[in-house]
């Protein structure tokens, strides 16, 4: 076995001497954009968090605001009077509305528009042919209806006639036949006629008797349903004459007339109008009585009652009220009422509006703060208090009361002394804190 040793291999590679440089090409890096991205919105994303438990722990979400844009009010104790103002309507105490019972072509006209009117005094004359006619045609048919009683009553009369003849003629027979048996038999006892004569007259007789049972019988009864027919016939006549005078009535009725006395407004009916059955011709206004009538916010519609006191301004002075009347529905956010007057005024003219006072409750020592705008975006159950130094407005939870035009009652959540913001808070439902800017 021989041994190889001290032997040279060739090395791979270009020969000594000889550079690569030429062989080989430098393959330059390309840029990571997509990593490069979400590095950016990790970053942002990071910073987003930072600023949220930032805000989280200075005391929520901050709105830097002006001092002259915010109007800030001191917690106060006071005499709360608890009152709304409201602006009422005069409108006459009682009203009597005019309708057509019957419809039809206006054909007169007798008085005008704001007349004072009495008591059946006629307004207007309308005219309906169709009325016309079926007046007539239910006069025909009653008079038909009395003529079939008529004829029905002269029939009874006539059966019971017939009937009566009938017993007298039976009875007439039943007495000749009893004489002539009685006759009879005692001719029979001396054998000067043959039983059969006597049985003959016999038989007559029964029958005669037998008939004069069975006459009365149908007498009876012809009498119970005869008179049960005149009576439904009496009961249809009495309800056809009922169906006429209606009809009568309403075609007097299209001759208007006024129902109450009072001054008649609402009128304007024009001579060939035709005017629907129903139909509003006006009204008739009481025109020596008024009362005033008022829209109140829905708010109060649990704390309104009837015989609360209203105040009314009037030339300087004050008019006595109370609440007679509620209507509950709410329209629009408000409810109505109706107030009456403790002693009618004389120089009120219908239509006039005047400012009045309504006592929901007595006068009573609270917590106050001024009445303001904020209260539409709250609804009472928030507002931002000022701190002490002023700097700042924090959001704080609190129960509110009774509110009037000035005030609002203050149940929980402040303190006397301290300040509330009281401007609308439009612009800043949603934050937490106020940094006011003093500048």
């Amino acid at each position: 076995m021989s041994r190889i040793s001290n032997i040279n291999l060739p090395r791979s590679g270009p020969p000594p001497g000889v550079s690569g440089r030429g062989m080989d090409r430098v393959v330059e890096k390309q840029p990571n954009w997509g990593r490069r991205v979400g590095y950016g919105l990790a970053g942002l994303a990071a910073l987003a968090f930072i600023w949220w438990l930032a805000g989280m722990l200075t005391g929520g979400r901050t709105l830097s605001v002006n001092a002259q844009r915010i109007i800030v009010s001191d917690v106060t104790v006071g005499t709360y009077e608890d009152f709304i103002p409201l602006r009422g309507r005069l409108v006459p105490s009682s009203t009597v509305y005019l309708d057509a019972i019957e419809g039809g072509r206006v054909e007169r006209v007798l008085v005008e528009d704001g007349a004072v009117v009495e008591t059946g005094d006629p307004i207007v004359l309308l005219s309906n042919i169709n009325l016309q006619l079926e007046v007539l045609s239910r006069e025909a048919a009653v008079t038909e209806q009395l003529n079939n009683m008529r004829t029905i009553e002269l029939q009874l009369e006539q059966n019971r006639l017939s009937h009566r003849r009938n017993l007298v003629e039976i009875d007439y027979q039943i007495t000749r036949l009893t004489r002539s048996i009685e006759r009879q038999k005692d001719l029979a006892s001396r054998e000067l006629v043959s039983q059969m004569t006597i049985e003959d007259i016999g038989d007559e007789l029964t029958y005669y008797r037998n008939r004069r049972e069975v006459t009365i019988e149908s007498q009876a009864t012809d009498a119970r349903l005869q008179a049960e027919q005149l009576r439904q016939l009496r009961e249809a006549g009495a309800q056809l004459e009922a169906g006429l005078a209606l009809a009568r009535r309403n075609l007097d009725d299209l001759n208007v007339r006024a129902s109450v006395g009072g001054k008649l407004s609402g009128f304007n009916s024009e001579i060939g109008e035709s005017i629907a059955r129903g139909g509003r011709l006006g009204q008739i206004d009481d025109p020596d009585n008024f009362k005033l009538t008022a829209g109140i916010d829905e708010f109060y519609l649990g704390r309104v009652d009837l015989e609360q006191v209203v105040i009314a301004e009037h030339n300087g002075r004050s008019l006595d009220l109370r609440v007679s009347k509620i209507y509950p529905q709410v329209n629009n956010g408000q409810f109505e009422i109706d107030m009456r007057f403790s002693e009618q005024p004389s120089d009120l003219r219908r239509g006039q509006t005047l400012q009045v006072r309504l006592t929901l409750g007595d006068n009573s020592d609270a917590v106050l703060i001024p009445n303001g705008s904020f209260y539409q975006e709250t609804g009472g159950s928030w507002v931002f208090v000022v701190s002490p130094d002023g700097s700042e407005a924090v959001r704080r939870s609190v129960r509110l009361g009774r509110r009037n035009t000035d005030f609002i009652e203050i149940l929980d959540g402040l303190e006397p002394g301290e300040r509330v913001v009281t401007s609308p808070y439009t612009s800043f439902t949603d934050m937490d804190r106020l940094a006011i800017d003093a500048g």
